[in-house]
């Protein structure tokens, strides 16, 4: 039995998906400004640019 329980590995895909989701939450709140400023900058450019191809 326990052989069993220590081979038993059914919860560690839920374990690396939670540690996966707390690294990118984490590198989300470190980066917020500067993922923030190329996104303004991103649509900004889009925005400017969208002119041009419906004329």
């Amino acid at each position: 039995m326990l052989k069993n329980f220590w081979n038993n590995e059914d919860g560690i895909g839920v374990v690396e998906i939670i540690l996966i989701l707390v690294i990118l939450i984490a590198l989300v709140l470190l980066f917020k400004d500067k993922i923030t400023g190329i996104v303004d900058d991103a649509m900004k450019s889009i925005d400017d640019n969208s002119g041009e191809i419906i004329e």
